[in-house]
């Protein structure tokens, strides 16, 4: 199946998705459970999967780096922008969040294995695992106490997060008793949970698209998705180069940047009451946006 066949297939996905939903057929919950079936299977799956394949490589750092060196310039660009558009504090926050964090678990690990092939999936791991959830679970938690007025950053907060974090979990399993070559019962078994984690994440996304929007919200919306789904992304590509990054690396960290908007943060952001309208609306915008801009990162990678 070609790039461009299976984006068609997602977009179709996309919008069944969000008929269930929008005509009731499926429960009101019913993308939160796919969420959940996500989060404690199929990923974990995924990550038994391909993660015990992977080795140190020196190139390892670069990989890590560009998502932090990624927060470091998108925080400094929404501060900047923040100032000169006159954003307020909610959609400062959203745009704090949603540019750095991609949604690289689920549609990232989806997509990976058909953009660059099944092997890089072990590297996604390492970009998602030591990158966007170290971010969600420090930054994100930062700036949600910051802007939200919750309850302060503790350091026991973050490590009790990670530690229960299932894809978490399964890749200190992968790294540490779980063997390069599983017998056949259990190899297929993973690739069929594995297998299942396209269809399942971009059911569960359509179910939440939401698209609407005050005026308010448009300038910091615009900047949001230019920012998260080119400017970023163009960043990684020079990073990747600049640190020598293999060939197959270097796709991992661009693709992985040019996902949409992580789907957790904005649901901590909603949660907070920080501009719920705005965090949806750049996860719904970002996901169909992204289904044009991905194939023309795939285009221009693959010149």
């Amino acid at each position: 199946m070609t790039v461009f066949a299976t984006f068609a297939i997602i977009l179709v996905l996309l919008a069944i998705g969000y008929a269930l939903n929008r005509f009731r057929v499926v429960p009101e919950n019913a993308s939160a459970t796919l969420n959940l079936v996500v989060l404690n299977v199929c990923l974990p799956a995924a990550i038994l999967l391909y993660a015990p394949r992977l080795q140190f490589e020196r190139e390892l750092i670069g990989l890590v780096a560009i998502p932090w060196i990624i927060l470091l310039v998108s925080a400094a660009l929404v501060f900047a922008l923040g100032r000169v558009l006159g954003f307020d504090k909610p959609s400062t926050a959203n745009l704090l969040l949603q540019i750095p964090l991609g949604n690289t678990s689920y549609i990232g690990y989806s997509l990976i294995p058909l953009l660059v092939g099944a092997g890089a999936l072990r590297y996604a791991v390492v970009y998602d695992q030591l990158g966007s959830f170290l971010i969600l679970t420090t930054w994100g938690l930062f700036v949600i106490s910051v802007y939200g007025g919750g309850e302060r950053l503790r350091l026991s907060t973050i490590i009790r997060r990670v530690l229960r974090f299932p894809p978490f979990i399964a890749l200190v399993l992968a790294l540490s008793v779980v063997p390069v070559e599983l017998a056949p019962v259990f190899d297929k078994g993973l690739h069929l949970l594995a297998d299942a984690l396209l269809p399942i994440v971009v059911l569960a996304l359509g179910m939440q698209l939401k698209f609407r929007l005050s005026r308010d919200h448009v300038l910091p919306l615009a900047v949001g998705l230019l920012a998260k789904l080119v400017l970023m992304p163009m960043l990684a590509f020079g990073l990747a180069h600049l640190f020598g990054l293999s060939r197959e690396i270097m796709l991992v960290a661009v693709y992985l940047t040019a996902m949409p908007p992580m789907v957790t943060s904005g649901a901590l952001l909603a949660l907070a009451g920080l501009a719920p309208e705005l965090a949806a609306a750049l996860i719904g915008y970002g996901i169909i946006l992204s289904m044009i801009t991905l194939p023309l990162w795939h285009a221009f990678l693959s010149y």
